[in-house]
């Protein structure tokens, strides 16, 4: 197969998930709970992506989870994005330190 092929089937797949919500749902949509209930849609991906890789990227599960730990602690503190993300990074970097030792 050529890879235009490849090219222009993603690109029509892509273009079709964009536009087929455009023409089927043109009246706004009126219910409270589906209108909410699309307002998560984003951030439940984004969890369900990022969470398994947070967990398995690092050498240990420990490592992970110490990240994930300072993470959602920080984040719900209020701490920029910087400020989280470069104290996950520390915390796998300890974590992973201590753990050579032990």
């Amino acid at each position: 197969m050529s890879i235009y092929l490849y090219i222009l089937t993603m690109a029509l797949t892509t273009y079709l998930i964009r536009v087929l919500p455009l023409t089927i749902f043109r009246k706004p949509i009126k219910s409270r709970f589906l209108r909410s209930f699309l307002h998560y849609v984003p951030y439940a991906c984004l969890t369900a992506m990022t969470f398994p890789a947070i967990l398995s990227s690092t050498a240990s599960i420990i490592s992970g989870a110490a990240a994930l730990a300072v993470a959602v602690f920080l984040a719900y503190r209020g701490k920029s994005l910087i400020v989280v993300a470069l104290s996950s990074s520390a915390a796998v970097l300890v974590t992973e330190f201590v753990m050579s030792f032990l």
